[in-house]
């Protein structure tokens, strides 16, 4: 279903690719086909000297609720870690041009995990940022149990990501996983607006400085690969079934 990703490069903001969440009936839940959707999407941008930034962006009071459980489940119960999941990190880790986002609502799961990645998080004033990983006996993933406490400190990445405390958008900034809060309304200007200034700029001159930044993406990717080790050992364990099997019955 390549509509529930739309990938768009929008006139009114030159040299931006957008990917938008474009599955509101299931609160933008990912399946397998959207994620290899934003994979060679993230891979294309790599390629296209016209592209020269990207943003994430969700549908209103939604940016994405995590995997869809079905999809995830029927996959991760034959081999384990999902591969289009994988590939997936390892695209926006490897991104070559700056990628920003925008959330309006709810952020679960790789929904806020995603934001680790990112180089500017806009949210709205109503967005709530939760991983529910351990709850489902499962482990944090996307490299976050690494750039997480790096980027907020043991205490609040423990709240995050094994406590599974919800984190309002004020806390996601004073933790530093979001740049700037906006009115709900403002949301999809002010992300692509941000992506369109960094497009703007000396682009071998912002690719340096980004990379500075962001330091060794090879740690990253080792850590990525570790946590899909214990996430797919965990999955076939009786706490998970049973995690699971009640998260169902809700």
């Amino acid at each position: 279903m390549t509509d529930h990703i739309v990938v768009e490069q929008p006139p009114a903001y030159p040299g931006v690719q957008s990917i938008r969440f474009n599955r509101p009936e299931k609160k933008n839940a990912i399946t397998r086909a959207m994620y290899r959707r934003m994979t060679d999407a993230l891979n294309a941008a790599n390629a296209n000297p016209d592209i020269r930034a990207t943003a994430f962006l969700g549908t209103e009071g939604c940016f994405s609720a995590g995997n869809d459980l079905n999809d995830f489940l029927t996959a991760a119960m034959g081999d384990g870690m999902v591969t289009e999941i994988i590939d997936f990190l390892y695209a926006l880790v490897n991104a070559e041009k700056p990628v920003v986002s925008g959330v309006d609502g709810l952020a679960i799961g790789i929904g806020t995990t995603i934001h680790l990645h990112c180089d500017l998080t806009i949210a709205s004033n109503r967005s709530q940022f939760r991983t529910p990983f351990v709850d489902l006996a499962l482990v944090p993933e996307a490299g976050s149990s690494l750039v997480a406490p790096r980027l907020m400190g043991h205490q609040r990445a423990f709240a995050l990501l094994a406590a599974g405390e919800a984190f309002s958008a004020a806390e996601a900034r004073e933790a530093g996983l979001i740049w700037k809060i906006v009115e709900p309304g403002e949301v999809d200007a002010t992300t692509l607006a941000a992506a369109a200034r960094l497009a703007a700029k000396p682009p071998e001159a912002l690719r340096i400085a980004r990379d500075l930044i962001r330091g060794d993406r090879g740690e990253i990717i080792a850590r990525i690969d570790e946590e899909a080790r214990h996430f797919s050992a965990r999955l076939k364990s009786a706490e998970a079934r049973a995690a699971f099997e009640a998260f169902m019955r809700r």
